[in-house]
């Protein structure tokens, strides 16, 4: 081999390494930012809440719409547990039934008091496409949606992420004073982009006699493609005669779910994976993003709890603790929000 041979072998190397590393990083981002596209022969489904009191989870609980729904993946679901004879749990997603969790968190900023209305729901997988790459592709995987309200009760911020801590939005109503939103936020009628979903910079709830926040989902991927204001009266119109009342459940009854032997809970509850949810482990996501994060189960859906594993809202491990959203007021802050 000559020196001008031995030169180019050595100029390859890096060259290889550098379209290797290109090539993952653009399969990332198109796994994290891609659009699953919505089927022309697609069946919305719309999820409203059914109502029988005045409290207040009840007054501010939003419906769901789903599309693609005669996949049973893409319909919201009810957490069940089974116990094998070797006494191992496992968790899966029922289709057929459809159970919002609920939560009501009072907390305090330097500035006012407010409480976190918290509405979970789960789906049975996001499941697993090649093309285009799907980063997120796992069993139990679940959305949050936060309504804060104020000591008035009126709603100021809508926040939604999955329950892995991932694709968190904020949207402020139009309740929010403009010296709490972050620095150059959007006007009324623009829109803030989340890893390639478009959503409202606002919300304004004054717009309709009895507004009902409608949080439409993208189908297979579950992510959150867009958040509508709707007057109560006409959800079951925007469903396309494909309307399904929904049950609210308490929050807690996810540690408690009954079998024949007793009841398990849905999540660890010690060990390495203390907190979070039992089978929902992200493999692709282990595989590409474990590096970045330091954390083996990234991508994994957790308790939105106390549990001592922070509900953390960005990849960089040094701001896991003040990016999680489970500490409100601290998770505001680290945003950039003056609540």
């Amino acid at each position: 081999m000559d020196v001008n041979t031995h030169l180019r072998h050595d100029r390859s190397a890096p060259e290889k390494v550098l379209l290797a590393l290109s090539s993952v990083l653009l399969m990332l981002t198109i796994g994290c930012a891609h659009h699953m596209p919505i089927p022309s022969d697609s069946v919305a489904r719309l999820y409203r809440p059914h109502l029988t009191g005045e409290t207040l989870l009840e007054n501010f609980a939003p419906a769901f719409v789903v599309y693609n729904a005669q996949q049973p993946h893409n319909r919201i679901g009810q957490p069940s547990a089974q116990v094998d004879h070797k006494n191992a749990v496992s968790i899966r997603i029922d289709p057929e039934q459809a159970v919002v969790y609920t939560q009501q968190i009072p907390f305090a900023t330097t500035n006012a008091d407010y409480t976190n209305l918290v509405y979970r729901i789960h789906f049975p997988k996001v499941p697993f496409e090649l093309v285009p790459f799907n980063l997120t592709a796992g069993r139990n995987a679940g959305v949050l949606v936060v309504m804060t309200v104020d000591s008035r009760e009126q709603l100021v911020l809508v926040t939604t992420v999955g329950t892995c801590g991932c694709y968190k939005a904020l949207v402020p109503t139009t309740h929010l004073a403009d010296e709490a939103l972050p620095d150059d936020w959007p006007a009324l009628g623009d829109q803030i982009e989340i890893y390639g979903e478009h959503l409202p910079a606002r919300l304004d709830f004054s717009a309709v006699d009895r507004p009902r926040l409608m949080v439409h989902l993208r189908p297979d991927v579950h992510r959150v493609m867009d958040l509508e204001i709707a007057d109560e009266k006409d959800l079951f119109d925007k469903s396309g005669g494909m309307a399904a009342p929904y049950t609210m459940a308490p929050a807690a009854s996810l540690w408690q779910l009954p079998t024949p032997a007793g009841t398990v809970s849905m999540f660890h509850e010690d060990g390495v994976l203390k907190g979070h949810v039992k089978g929902a482990i992200k493999p692709l996501e282990t595989i590409f993003l474990s590096w970045l994060s330091f954390d083996l189960f990234v991508g994994m859906d957790k308790a939105y709890a106390d549990t001592g594993n922070p509900f953390y809202t960005s990849l960089k491990p040094w701001n896991r603790e003040r990016s999680d959203m489970w500490h409100f007021g601290r998770f505001l802050t680290f945003w950039g929000w003056r609540l």
